[in-house]
């Protein structure tokens, strides 16, 4: 028998959100599903442009949006996000940081300039964005929910991707420390992990040809929706109105992944094996004498499990 209990509702009518970076891409089908549940929105881009072209979609299609062009990093940029929200709308209930960047170099290679722009993009952004809104949200007193983005980069490690990686792998420790952070002000923070055809995956061989056949209208083949949970932008953006509605209260400190039909959820780092010194704690010797049948006996992968093409 079913259970006659409808769900939670996850209507947003009322709350007004931040999507840093969302003039396009993923960032864009973010602010179109919190639109589309009924949250006015502030997109954000560093492209005028692109901005206004973003906002129209949201206003033709029924929604509230206004842009606000500036490039995050900055605490003046988030206090200019927060401000804009509050101005146009009356307040602000859902941040979501996803502007990022892009600066890809194996480690010897990296220039100081190509790990310290990712890095304030996406760490420094996230950190600013979510302390005003945070900031804000307490004096509101209402609650509130930030919506970090991370990435499988962070999550695994990815070759090539020293800033990038480290970045995202910072939001997941954000995630942990500000959910208990911000508990008692009815203030959620969690993590989307997305994994979709963007320009970044465009560029991995394996799915190359998928994204191309799917520009011209082609669906994704079932074994990347289901089996590799890799879709289109629009699949992950589901998760968003979710984690910002009341259905969503209790869901606080997660890594969330999503992508094409699959919906995940990531562990936090944790002990999966552990040895113990007989007597007077441990010496070189006594670990290279026990490391590889104790805990070094089960190593630990790295790097995002290549796509299984067809």
């Amino acid at each position: 028998m079913s259970d006659p209990t409808p769900p939670p509702s996850t209507d947003l009518s009322g709350k007004v959100a931040v999507v840093t970076g969302s003039g396009r891409g993923l960032g864009l089908a973010y602010a179109t599903a919190l639109a589309r549940a009924g949250a006015a929105v502030v997109v954000n881009d560093v492209d005028a442009g692109i901005a206004g072209q973003a906002v129209r979609s949201l206003t033709e299609a029924g929604g509230r949006a206004v842009a606000e062009v500036v490039a995050v990093g900055t605490t003046e940029a988030a206090d200019r996000l927060v401000a804009r929200a509050v101005q146009e709308f009356g307040r602000l209930d859902i941040m979501v940081t996803n502007a990022g960047i892009l600066r890809d170099r194996v480690l010897w290679k990296m220039t100081d300039d190509d790990f310290d722009s990712v890095v304030t993009t996406h760490l420094r952004g996230t950190f600013t964005c979510a302390r005003a809104a945070a900031v804000h949200m307490r004096e509101q007193g209402e609650g509130g929910s930030l919506i970090l983005i991370g990435s499988p980069a962070g999550q695994r490690g990815n070759f090539g991707q020293t800033n990038y990686a480290a970045a995202k792998a910072g939001i997941g420790a954000m995630v942990r420390t500000w959910s208990m952070e911000l508990g008692r002000a009815g203030i959620t923070v969690n993590a989307v992990v997305p994994v979709a055809a963007t320009a970044m995956t465009e560029t991995i061989p394996a799915f190359a040809p998928y994204i191309e056949a799917l520009h011209r209208g082609e669906p994704l083949p079932e074994f990347l929706r289901k089996g590799e949970g890799f879709g289109t932008p629009e699949d992950c953006a589901a998760l968003l109105p979710f984690l910002a509605s009341d259905a969503a209260r209790d869901v606080t400190g997660q890594c969330i992944g999503i992508g094409g039909d699959k919906l995940a959820l990531w562990s936090h780092p944790q002990e999966v094996s552990v040895a113990y010194a007989e007597d007077g704690g441990w010496t070189p010797e006594s670990i290279a004498a026990t490391w590889h049948h104790s805990v070094g006996s089960t190593p630990q992968t790295v790097g995002i499990p290549a796509p299984k093409a067809r």
